[in-house]
């Protein structure tokens, strides 16, 4: 059985494990934190969690809490140092609200900071997945954030649309729900009054690209349509479905399950998340090290499920070392795979465009059997 329809979200046997992204602009408002909404959202999240399932939230408003407290400008997105410390303030607010309306229902909040780095390595990544586990099946209700004070532009995600969409996979969980400030993906600006909302979208294409817009309404959060269709690649891949909702009105969660406004993102079709869950968060990645430009023959190659040997590449960009991960690239520059250097850019570019025969020579060592092996390469 899998989510085919907005009222699967309520659906404990569909949906076992549910995360529940909240941005923001819809915690903080002028005066401070929206108590009221967020009252009833956890009544909301309280009462999935009677009709069995697991509830996971990722929760935005740190930055916008701390920088309030501290009277800092432009919410205090003006700098690095302002945002960060701004998290540092915030973050025991957003914390302590969570921890006591969930308890009021009798649930333990548990709190997560995370970065990029924690996800994006693989050893942190396999902890972060134990931590959920435990927690989840411990009875808590864990509450996620970046951890906006120590990271640095560099390690950011930058949104937590794409952190929701990682925690998910993390965490096995079966749909993400990200609360925004509009009902869905139209196709195009919703300002227009031509403009139509899609009930569900099969696979993020250009075309689907096309339609979305970069800004944010409340000039509160980071992410605008862009970074939640990133996080519905991200999700789909990992066989997860992702659904767009509008936070703005009552019960936000029931408008979605219940009347069924919002837009459903279905994961793609094939394989057992299980036994592609490596591929899934190579293909989920953010940060990629350098890149691989190969010929025709290698990229049908590649499509046929074969490794990436030097002999099909012909040039590579960045800096990596064995084991970073790296886009895989045709001539005109359309993303084919991502995968796991077997060698550093060095050793790559000594061995490009030559049979894997030529390898021993040319490095003085006994070569391994590709650059990128297929087990460690996900096509995109």
């Amino acid at each position: 059985m899998k989510i085919t329809s907005l009222s699967d979200l309520a659906n404990p046997a569909l949906c076992p494990r549910l995360v529940v992204k909240v941005g923001s602009a819809l915690l903080v408002g002028i005066d401070g934190p929206r108590r009221a909404w967020i009252e009833a959202l956890v009544g909301e999240l309280a009462a999935a969690r009677q009709r069995g399932q697991d509830v996971i939230v990722v929760s935005s408003g740190a930055i916008a809490l701390g920088a309030r407290r501290l009277g800092l400008e432009k919410g205090g997105r003006g700098s690095l140092a302002d945002a960060q410390a701004a998290a540092a303030v915030g973050q025991i607010a957003l914390s302590g609200l969570w921890a006591e309306l969930l308890g009021a229902h009798g649930l333990t909040a548990a709190q997560l900071l995370l970065t990029l780095d924690d996800l994006e390595d693989r050893r942190r990544y396999l902890n972060a997945t134990a931590t959920l586990t435990r927690l989840l099946d411990a009875g808590a209700v864990p509450v996620i954030n970046e951890n906006d004070s120590v990271a640095t532009q560099e390690i950011r995600f930058g949104d937590n649309d794409r952190l929701a969409a990682r925690v998910a996979q993390a965490a096995g969980a079966s749909a993400v729900l990200l609360l925004s400030d509009v009902d869905g993906l139209y196709d195009r600006n919703p300002a227009d009054p031509a403009a139509k909302l899609l009930p569900t979208v099969h696979g993020i294409t250009p075309e689907i690209r096309a339609m979305a817009d970069g800004g944010s309404h409340s000039g509160l959060g980071s992410g605008g349509m862009t970074s939640k269709l990133q996080a519905a690649e991200i999700a789909e891949r990992a066989g997860i479905a992702l659904v767009i909702g509008n936070g703005t009105k009552d019960s936000p969660i029931a408008r979605v399950t219940q009347q069924g406004i919002g837009t459903l993102f279905l994961p793609r079709e094939g394989g057992r998340r299980k036994a592609r869950a490596r591929q899934a968060w190579l293909g989920g990645r953010l940060r990629l090290k350098g890149a691989l430009v190969v010929d025709a023959g290698a990229a049908q190659a590649l499509r046929s499920g074969a490794s990436l040997l030097a002999k099909g590449i012909t040039a590579l960009e960045g800096e990596f070392v064995r084991g970073d991960a790296v886009m895989i690239r045709d001539a005109a520059g359309t993303a084919l795979a991502n995968g796991l250097s077997e060698y550093d850019a060095a050793e790559c570019a000594r061995l490009i465009g030559h049979h894997t025969s030529e390898h021993a020579a040319l490095l003085g060592y006994a070569p391994r059997s590709a650059i990128v092996h297929r087990d460690q390469l996900v096509l995109l």
